[in-house]
């Protein structure tokens, strides 16, 4: 008898979770201003970096270029992965990772000359709809 209590609880649950999907429900809203900081683990790089961020709509761009050279320009998907494009100049890199509602993580690679992680912060919310 607990056999058959037991099958007819778990195919309650996957039909449930089957018809209501939680991640369809609601896509995430990443927009806002976030802070990032780089920190180089290997290679030629400076030890560290921080830039301030904004995402719109799923496009991401850079606020504020401290040498004005620096261009970051990306996507983050409404499951908050992160796919960006960084460059400096002549020197171009890549970073990749995920966001969840406040905070971020993730990899970059700048060719062969460096590598290492990064972490975000978001810093404010944007009023959904507006």
């Amino acid at each position: 008898m607990s056999k058959i209590v037991t099958v007819i609880a778990l195919t309650a649950v996957l039909s449930t979770s089957l018809l209501f999907p939680a991640s369809a429900a609601e896509p995430k809203n990443f927009n806002g201003s976030w802070t990032v900081e780089l920190v180089t683990e290997s290679g030629l790089c400076d030890s560290r970096y921080s830039y301030s961020l904004a995402v719109q709509e799923g496009q991401v761009r850079l606020k504020l270029a401290v040498d004005g050279t620096t261009r970051i320009t990306g996507r983050v998907g409404q499951d908050g992965t992160v796919g960006l494009n960084v460059s400096n100049g002549s020197t171009n890199g890549a970073a990749s990772g995920r966001l969840q509602a406040q905070s971020g993580a993730g990899t970059w690679k700048v060719s062969s000359l460096c590598s290492g992680r990064w972490t975000a912060r978001r810093l404010t919310l944007t009023a959904q709809g507006s």
